[in-house]
């Protein structure tokens, strides 16, 4: 079995950690955390040249022709540098929903102005109480009349909606189990942003939909009939969210083990001493589980494969690492580690709101059990 990059994976993952170290340095983060939009325009348009919003689309809509997995690599290095902006909510919640479910209409119209860096997608899925990620946790209604849809009802935790130009709302159209996805104007008046304060300070909303109507040519998929499609939109979501979380503790690892070498204790480098060195081994013993459960998800993503285990496993393993990694990082680290000048709270905080995105380790246990027999 072979477990290394291909030689273009590894030349986009060149490509990228070479771009995005001088384009994204922490002091731009700290400046773009900052800001009411919580991205650069011109970083925006410079990603879309390179061809990285398009990486993961077939080339008849302006894309790369790439996969899942080659996607993997990308969203790995955005972790390690703690890219902020819309790519995951655009490209992963987005993006591909619409590819997998859209008309053959609705791709020529919307996949090329995502792919050139024109418009910002993204999703609304969970809602006030919404922890099972099950159907019967959809409660916003989307009522038929007079040949549109009208949705009522508030979204949560919204990513860049704020910002978006199109948002895929995952609402309620039958009793039951009666769930259908539409693709909606983000800019319409009957929809009401709210930006929430977070701890990773990403840009997450509320969204209250104020009985918008919405053309039934805008349904993606089939009415009534959209359940499987979003189980299929949570689980790419929990394994591009493991590859941020597989980026950013790579390059926690390799600050620490940096430190540890350079911070001296009685005369010596504290890596000198047993204690550090087992907690540097358990960090990269973590990081090596969660990068290998990670891309084997995503590799059976990308083959169109069954996965449901697989992707569990990967988002429970590297929900409890992270804690792990940060934890021991910290304590490494010691004072400086909580200082704000010092790097490691931009990927501390990150981590933290990685963690639960998309079901955190609990949640994934239990699919893990049932997909054992119990």
């Amino acid at each position: 079995m072979k477990l290394t990059l291909t030689e273009e994976q590894e030349m986009l993952k060149k490509t990228a950690r070479d771009f995005l170290t001088e384009k994204c340095p922490k002091k731009f983060v700290k400046q773009i955390e900052q800001s009411e939009t919580g991205y650069s325009r011109e970083l925006w348009q410079e990603m879309a040249e390179l061809g990285w919003m398009g990486l993961a689309f077939p080339e008849k809509y302006g894309g790369g022709d790439m996969n899942f997995l080659d996607l993997a690599v990308l969203l790995e290095e955005m972790g390690r540098a703690c890219l902020p902006g819309p790519f995951f909510s655009s490209v992963v919640l987005a993006g591909l929903t619409i590819l997998d479910l859209g008309t053959e209409e609705q791709k020529q119209e919307y996949l090329p102005k995502l792919i050139r860096g024109e418009k910002i997608f993204t999703l609304a899925l969970t809602e006030l109480g919404y922890h099972n990620y099950d159907a019967s946790s959809i409660a916003v209604e989307a009522t038929a009349r007079d040949g549109n849809y009208i949705i009522k009802g508030t979204k949560l935790f919204v990513p860049d909606a704020h910002i978006a130009d199109y948002l895929l709302c995952v609402a309620r159209t039958k009793p039951k189990d009666g769930i259908t996805v539409f693709l909606t104007d983000a800019k319409s008046p009957k929809i009401n942003c709210t930006l929430l304060k977070t701890i990773a300070r990403d840009k997450l909303c509320e969204v209250v939909f104020d009985q918008m109507p919405v053309p039934k040519a805008n349904v993606l998929g089939q009415p009534n009939q959209g359940w499987n499609a979003v189980q299929r939109i949570i689980e790419r979501a929990a394994v591009g969210k493991c590859c941020e979380i597989v980026g950013n503790l790579q390059r926690v690892l390799d600050m620490t083990v940096d430190y540890a070498k350079e911070r001296k204790q009685f005369d010596r480098p504290i890596g000198s001493f047993q204690i550090i060195q087992h907690y540097c081994a358990d960090m990269a013993t973590d990081v090596d589980g969660a990068r290998f459960s990670t891309y084997q998800a995503a590799w059976m993503l990308s083959e169109g494969l069954p996965c449901t285990r697989e992707v569990a496993i990967a988002k429970a393993w590297a929900s409890q690492a992270s804690q792990r990694v940060i934890a021991l990082a910290h304590q490494i680290h010691g004072a400086i580690g909580v200082t704000i000048e010092h790097d490691l709270h931009y990927y501390t905080r990150r981590a933290k709101a990685a963690e639960i995105a998309f079901g955190d380790a609990n949640f994934y246990r239990e699919i893990v059990a049932k997909e054992m027999g119990l």
